[in-house]
Protein backbone atom coordinates (compact mmCIF):
# COMPACT_ATOMS: atom_id res chain seq x y z
CA UNK A 1 0.00 0.00 0.00
CA UNK A 2 2.88 2.18 -0.23
CA UNK A 3 3.61 2.66 -3.81
CA UNK A 4 1.34 4.95 -4.08
CA UNK A 5 1.27 7.49 -7.51
CA UNK A 6 0.15 10.39 -5.75
CA UNK A 7 0.67 11.36 -2.20
CA UNK A 8 -1.01 14.15 -0.69
CA UNK A 9 0.33 15.66 2.48
CA UNK A 10 -0.80 17.76 5.19
CA UNK A 11 1.59 20.65 6.37
CA UNK A 12 1.12 22.17 9.81
CA UNK A 13 1.92 19.07 12.19
CA UNK A 14 3.21 16.65 9.76
CA UNK A 15 6.02 18.05 7.74
CA UNK A 16 7.03 20.94 10.04
CA UNK A 17 6.04 22.42 13.21
CA UNK A 18 5.70 26.26 12.32
CA UNK A 19 9.18 27.38 10.01
CA UNK A 20 10.67 24.28 11.50
CA UNK A 21 10.66 21.21 8.99
CA UNK A 22 10.37 17.25 10.51
CA UNK A 23 13.24 15.63 10.23
CA UNK A 24 13.35 13.43 7.48
CA UNK A 25 10.59 15.27 5.70
CA UNK A 26 12.73 16.50 3.00
CA UNK A 27 14.71 13.06 1.81
CA UNK A 28 11.21 11.87 2.10
CA UNK A 29 9.98 13.76 -0.60
CA UNK A 30 13.00 13.54 -2.81
CA UNK A 31 12.14 10.18 -2.49
CA UNK A 32 9.19 10.04 -3.60
CA UNK A 33 9.85 12.45 -6.50
CA UNK A 34 12.39 9.59 -7.08
CA UNK A 35 10.02 7.08 -7.16
CA UNK A 36 7.93 9.23 -9.79
CA UNK A 37 5.41 9.56 -7.73
CA UNK A 38 3.34 13.07 -6.94
CA UNK A 39 3.23 15.08 -3.99
CA UNK A 40 0.41 17.46 -3.45
CA UNK A 41 0.33 19.62 -0.39
CA UNK A 42 -3.24 19.57 1.00
CA UNK A 43 -3.73 22.37 3.90
CA UNK A 44 -6.41 23.43 5.74
CA UNK A 45 -3.99 26.22 6.31
CA UNK A 46 -5.24 29.49 4.70
CA UNK A 47 -3.55 31.67 6.56
CA UNK A 48 -0.60 31.94 4.12
CA UNK A 49 -0.63 32.05 0.23
CA UNK A 50 1.25 29.98 -2.58
CA UNK A 51 3.91 32.07 -2.59
CA UNK A 52 4.61 32.31 0.54
CA UNK A 53 4.38 28.65 1.02
CA UNK A 54 7.20 28.16 -2.13
CA UNK A 55 9.11 30.23 -0.26
CA UNK A 56 9.43 28.78 2.65
CA UNK A 57 9.44 25.20 0.70
CA UNK A 58 12.46 26.66 -1.08
CA UNK A 59 14.08 27.48 2.51
CA UNK A 60 13.47 24.29 3.06
CA UNK A 61 15.39 22.78 0.37
CA UNK A 62 12.15 21.12 -1.15
CA UNK A 63 11.52 21.54 -5.16
CA UNK A 64 8.28 22.72 -5.21
CA UNK A 65 5.74 24.16 -8.26
CA UNK A 66 2.29 26.41 -7.72
CA UNK A 67 0.35 23.56 -8.98
CA UNK A 68 1.31 20.85 -6.29
CA UNK A 69 -0.73 23.37 -3.59
CA UNK A 70 -3.77 23.24 -2.79
CA UNK A 71 -5.18 24.64 0.53
CA UNK A 72 -8.58 25.04 1.94
CA UNK A 73 -8.78 29.03 1.11
CA UNK A 74 -7.74 28.68 -2.29
CA UNK A 75 -10.20 25.49 -2.73
CA UNK A 76 -13.02 28.00 -1.41
CA UNK A 77 -12.43 30.67 -3.34
CA UNK A 78 -12.63 28.64 -6.60
CA UNK A 79 -16.17 27.23 -5.33
CA UNK A 80 -17.58 30.63 -4.48
CA UNK A 81 -16.34 32.01 -7.71
CA UNK A 82 -18.12 29.25 -9.58
CA UNK A 83 -20.94 29.43 -7.52
CA UNK A 84 -21.53 33.42 -6.84
CA UNK A 85 -19.63 34.36 -10.22
CA UNK A 86 -19.03 38.40 -9.64
CA UNK A 87 -21.46 38.85 -6.29
CA UNK A 88 -19.49 40.46 -3.85
CA UNK A 89 -17.98 38.07 -0.85
CA UNK A 90 -17.36 39.19 2.88
CA UNK A 91 -13.88 37.73 3.26
CA UNK A 92 -12.43 37.54 7.23
CA UNK A 93 -8.40 37.04 6.64
CA UNK A 94 -5.29 37.97 5.97
CA UNK A 95 -4.09 39.73 3.36
CA UNK A 96 -2.53 37.29 1.76
CA UNK A 97 -5.72 35.26 1.96
CA UNK A 98 -7.14 38.03 0.13
CA UNK A 99 -4.84 38.25 -2.68
CA UNK A 100 -5.31 34.89 -3.09
CA UNK A 101 -9.11 35.34 -3.07
CA UNK A 102 -8.42 37.97 -5.74
CA UNK A 103 -6.38 35.94 -7.87
CA UNK A 104 -8.45 33.33 -8.11
CA UNK A 105 -11.35 36.31 -9.58
CA UNK A 106 -13.32 36.39 -6.10
CA UNK A 107 -14.65 39.90 -5.41
CA UNK A 108 -13.90 40.58 -2.28
CA UNK A 109 -14.90 42.88 0.26
CA UNK A 110 -13.70 43.77 4.01
CA UNK A 111 -16.81 46.04 4.91
CA UNK A 112 -19.81 45.16 6.37
CA UNK A 113 -21.90 46.11 3.44
CA UNK A 114 -25.84 44.64 3.20
CA UNK A 115 -24.84 43.79 -0.60
CA UNK A 116 -22.70 40.98 -0.05
CA UNK A 117 -23.66 37.60 -1.37
CA UNK A 118 -21.53 35.28 1.12
CA UNK A 119 -19.47 35.09 3.83
CA UNK A 120 -16.21 33.32 3.94
CA UNK A 121 -13.93 33.01 7.35
CA UNK A 122 -10.55 31.93 7.24
CA UNK A 123 -7.67 30.93 9.42
CA UNK A 124 -6.93 34.39 10.14
CA UNK A 125 -3.48 35.63 12.13
CA UNK A 126 -4.43 38.95 11.86
CA UNK A 127 -7.14 39.30 13.07
CA UNK A 128 -8.92 41.83 14.96
CA UNK A 129 -11.65 42.39 17.30
CA UNK A 130 -13.70 44.84 14.80
CA UNK A 131 -13.39 41.74 11.90
CA UNK A 132 -15.17 39.39 14.27
CA UNK A 133 -17.94 42.52 14.45
CA UNK A 134 -17.88 42.88 11.25
CA UNK A 135 -18.74 39.47 10.58
CA UNK A 136 -21.07 39.19 13.62
CA UNK A 137 -23.38 41.91 12.13
CA UNK A 138 -23.55 40.78 8.69
CA UNK A 139 -24.93 37.20 10.54
CA UNK A 140 -27.22 39.16 12.50
CA UNK A 141 -28.91 41.09 9.95
CA UNK A 142 -29.08 38.08 6.98
CA UNK A 143 -29.49 35.35 9.55
CA UNK A 144 -31.33 33.44 7.44
CA UNK A 145 -30.46 34.93 3.76
CA UNK A 146 -26.82 34.96 3.40
CA UNK A 147 -24.97 31.41 3.91
CA UNK A 148 -22.09 31.39 5.91
CA UNK A 149 -19.04 29.50 4.91
CA UNK A 150 -15.81 28.53 6.80
CA UNK A 151 -11.88 27.35 5.22
CA UNK A 152 -11.50 24.29 8.03
CA UNK A 153 -12.97 23.04 11.26
CA UNK A 154 -9.22 22.77 12.83
CA UNK A 155 -9.68 23.85 16.42
CA UNK A 156 -5.74 24.56 16.30
CA UNK A 157 -2.81 24.92 14.62
CA UNK A 158 0.37 23.20 15.61
CA UNK A 159 3.53 25.64 16.24
CA UNK A 160 7.12 25.27 17.30
CA UNK A 161 5.98 25.78 21.20
CA UNK A 162 2.55 24.08 20.99
CA UNK A 163 -1.00 25.28 19.74
CA UNK A 164 -2.94 28.54 18.95
CA UNK A 165 -6.38 29.04 17.63
CA UNK A 166 -6.96 28.07 13.93
CA UNK A 167 -10.45 28.38 11.75
CA UNK A 168 -12.50 26.18 14.02
CA UNK A 169 -11.99 28.32 16.91
CA UNK A 170 -12.41 31.40 15.60
CA UNK A 171 -16.08 30.60 14.09
CA UNK A 172 -16.43 28.80 17.51
CA UNK A 173 -16.16 32.15 18.89
CA UNK A 174 -18.91 33.66 16.32
CA UNK A 175 -20.94 30.63 16.21
CA UNK A 176 -21.51 31.34 20.30
CA UNK A 177 -22.60 35.51 19.76
CA UNK A 178 -24.61 34.67 17.35
CA UNK A 179 -26.10 31.38 17.32
CA UNK A 180 -25.15 30.11 13.66
CA UNK A 181 -22.29 27.83 12.31
CA UNK A 182 -20.66 27.80 8.85
CA UNK A 183 -20.36 25.08 5.93
CA UNK A 184 -16.62 24.34 6.60
CA UNK A 185 -15.43 23.35 2.92
CA UNK A 186 -11.61 22.31 3.52
CA UNK A 187 -10.80 18.66 5.95
CA UNK A 188 -12.68 16.62 6.30
CA UNK A 189 -14.77 17.73 3.23
CA UNK A 190 -13.47 15.32 0.46
CA UNK A 191 -13.86 17.84 -1.93
CA UNK A 192 -10.17 19.39 -2.01
CA UNK A 193 -9.11 15.44 -2.83
CA UNK A 194 -11.88 14.85 -5.57
CA UNK A 195 -10.79 18.18 -7.24
CA UNK A 196 -6.82 17.09 -7.51
CA UNK A 197 -7.46 13.62 -7.99
CA UNK A 198 -9.40 15.17 -11.02
CA UNK A 199 -6.55 17.25 -12.44
CA UNK A 200 -4.05 14.39 -12.00
CA UNK A 201 -6.16 12.02 -13.81
CA UNK A 202 -5.20 9.46 -10.82
CA UNK A 203 -7.79 6.67 -9.52
CA UNK A 204 -8.20 7.01 -5.97
CA UNK A 205 -6.52 3.02 -4.81
CA UNK A 206 -3.22 4.92 -6.34
CA UNK A 207 -3.31 7.61 -3.59
CA UNK A 208 -2.81 8.24 0.23
CA UNK A 209 -3.12 11.44 2.63
CA UNK A 210 -0.51 11.63 5.03
CA UNK A 211 -1.52 13.97 8.13
CA UNK A 212 -1.05 14.16 12.17
CA UNK A 213 -5.28 14.60 12.75
CA UNK A 214 -7.74 12.06 12.48
CA UNK A 215 -10.57 14.47 12.65
CA UNK A 216 -9.45 16.43 9.55
CA UNK A 217 -7.00 14.48 7.31
CA UNK A 218 -7.55 11.24 8.19
CA UNK A 219 -11.39 11.46 8.53
CA UNK A 220 -11.10 13.21 4.72
CA UNK A 221 -9.32 10.58 3.33
CA UNK A 222 -11.45 7.79 4.50
CA UNK A 223 -14.70 9.86 3.11
CA UNK A 224 -12.84 10.24 -0.25
CA UNK A 225 -11.80 6.43 -0.38
CA UNK A 226 -7.87 6.79 -0.01
CA UNK A 227 -5.34 5.09 2.00
CA UNK A 228 -4.79 7.06 5.14
CA UNK A 229 -1.49 7.52 6.65
CA UNK A 230 -1.28 9.26 10.60
CA UNK A 231 2.29 10.88 11.94
CA UNK A 232 2.01 11.78 15.94
CA UNK A 233 3.91 14.88 15.49
CA UNK A 234 1.29 17.26 15.74
CA UNK A 235 -2.07 17.13 17.39
CA UNK A 236 -2.43 13.35 17.86
CA UNK A 237 -0.42 11.75 20.36
CA UNK A 238 -0.63 8.06 20.20
CA UNK A 239 -1.98 5.32 17.77
CA UNK A 240 -5.75 5.06 17.64
CA UNK A 241 -6.35 2.22 14.70
CA UNK A 242 -8.28 4.59 13.26
CA UNK A 243 -5.76 5.31 9.92
CA UNK A 244 -4.57 2.56 7.53
CA UNK A 245 -0.91 3.53 8.70
CA UNK A 246 0.98 4.97 11.64
CA UNK A 247 3.95 6.63 12.39
CA UNK A 248 6.07 8.65 14.92
CA UNK A 249 6.58 10.78 12.39
CA UNK A 250 8.09 11.32 8.38
CA UNK A 251 11.04 9.90 8.68
CA UNK A 252 9.84 6.13 9.42
CA UNK A 253 7.57 6.54 6.40
CA UNK A 254 10.67 7.08 4.72
CA UNK A 255 12.68 4.36 5.55
CA UNK A 256 9.60 2.36 3.99
CA UNK A 257 9.42 3.78 0.84
CA UNK A 258 13.06 3.63 0.65
CA UNK A 259 12.85 -0.51 1.54
CA UNK A 260 14.89 -0.32 4.22
CA UNK A 261 14.48 -3.76 6.30
CA UNK A 262 10.98 -3.35 8.13
CA UNK A 263 12.32 -4.37 11.62
CA UNK A 264 13.93 -0.71 12.22
CA UNK A 265 10.79 0.73 11.55
CA UNK A 266 8.68 1.70 14.61
CA UNK A 267 4.65 1.79 13.13
CA UNK A 268 1.60 0.03 12.72
CA UNK A 269 -0.33 -1.04 9.11
CA UNK A 270 -3.58 -1.56 9.30
CA UNK A 271 -3.23 -2.67 12.99
CA UNK A 272 0.04 -4.56 12.89
CA UNK A 273 3.41 -4.01 13.93
CA UNK A 274 6.32 -3.50 11.79
CA UNK A 275 8.43 -6.18 13.37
Amino acid sequence: MMKKKLYFWDIDGTLALGKTLIPGAASLIEEIHRQGAHCCYLTNNSSKGIDEYLAQFEQWGIPAKREEFMTAGIYAAKLLKAKFKDEKIFVLGTESFLFECRREGLCVTQEAEEDVAAMLTAYDTELTYEKIRKVCRLLEVHRFIRPWYATNADLCCPSEFGMVPDCGAICKMISLAVGREPEFLGKPNPGMIDYVLKQYGIARQDAMIVGDRLYTDIECGKRAGISTCLVLTGEEKEDSGKADCCFPSVAELGLILRNRKQETVVGYCTGQPFQ
